[in-house]
């Protein structure tokens, strides 16, 4: 018997069939009455079927596959109407109000999808996101560690990052090379006041670039050469807590 759908390479497609992992997942989620969902590549339905029957709740999904998203509109009914066909990485906002987004986000674009997060964070209140383990643990890692990077120190500037579970390959088809880790990540709503994001991204950035260095020299063209005094510079990148690079945007930037 031939599938209802096809998967593709090229979209990093391992769909969830393990029923009891879709449904410790979609229990991550804190529920309220009135709480609008967006799910972010929605497949095969693992996930979803859960979630449109939820009650009181709004549901969105993002879909980059039109294949999918006749698939899904063909098989769950409740869910018509409420798909949106678009690359998650170029769509606009899908609520005007605060959201929380739930996925098993393709490896292929994880990373960029919570850079999207990050763009959307005045009104994302939640995210449970499937990921790489790797990927995962990079993202909740703190100063000190060689897997502490970009990700992690943007993202915790804006949420409270906690790594849930694991998700093992055979939970998939076709199963993925690596473990999965579950994760999730609460709005802490801005603690440090950051207004121009783009410049502390690109600080941020700038930092890990050349992170085997210290500050003073991975950071001498992007900050003022008053800047270069500061005793942190004597530190590479790795070794900084978010409060610390919060300090150099505001200080120095």
């Amino acid at each position: 018997m031939s599938k209802p759908y096809t998967l593709k390479k090229s979209l990093g497609q391992h769909f969830l069939h393990d029923e009891n992992m879709c449904k410790q997942i979609v229990a991550q989620l804190e529920y309220t009455a009135g709480k609008k969902i967006v799910e972010i590549g929605p497949g095969g339905g693992a996930l979803s079927k859960y979630l449109i029957v939820i009650p009181e709740v709004e549901y969105k999904a993002i879909e980059i596959d039109e294949e999918k998203y006749h698939y899904l509109e063909n098989t769950y009914p409740a869910i018509k109407g409420k798909i949106i066909l678009q690359d998650v990485l170029q769509a606009s906002l899908p609520y005007e109000a605060t959201f929380s987004v739930i996925g098993n986000f393709p490896y292929n674009i994880s990373s960029p999808i919570m850079f999207k997060m990050l763009e959307w964070e005045t009104q994302v209140d939640e995210v449970i996101g499937m990921f790489q383990k790797e990927v995962a643990e990079r993202i909740a890692a703190g100063p000190g560690s060689k897997m502490y990077g970009i990700l992690s120190v943007l993202t915790q500037a804006f949420f409270e990052v906690r790594y849930l579970f694991d998700v093992a390959p055979n939970c998939f088809t076709p199963p993925p090379k690596v473990m999965s880790g579950v994760v999730r990540f609460t709005n802490i709503h801005n603690p440090h006041d950051i207004e121009n994001f783009k410049k502390f991204k690109m600080l941020v950035k700038a930092a890990f670039g050349q992170r085997r260095k210290t500050l003073r020299n991975a950071l001498r063209s992007y900050l003022p050469a008053a800047a270069l005094t500061d005793s942190l510079m004597d530190k590479r990148a790795e070794q900084l807590a978010v409060t610390d690079f919060v300090y150099l945007y505001r200080t120095y930037l």
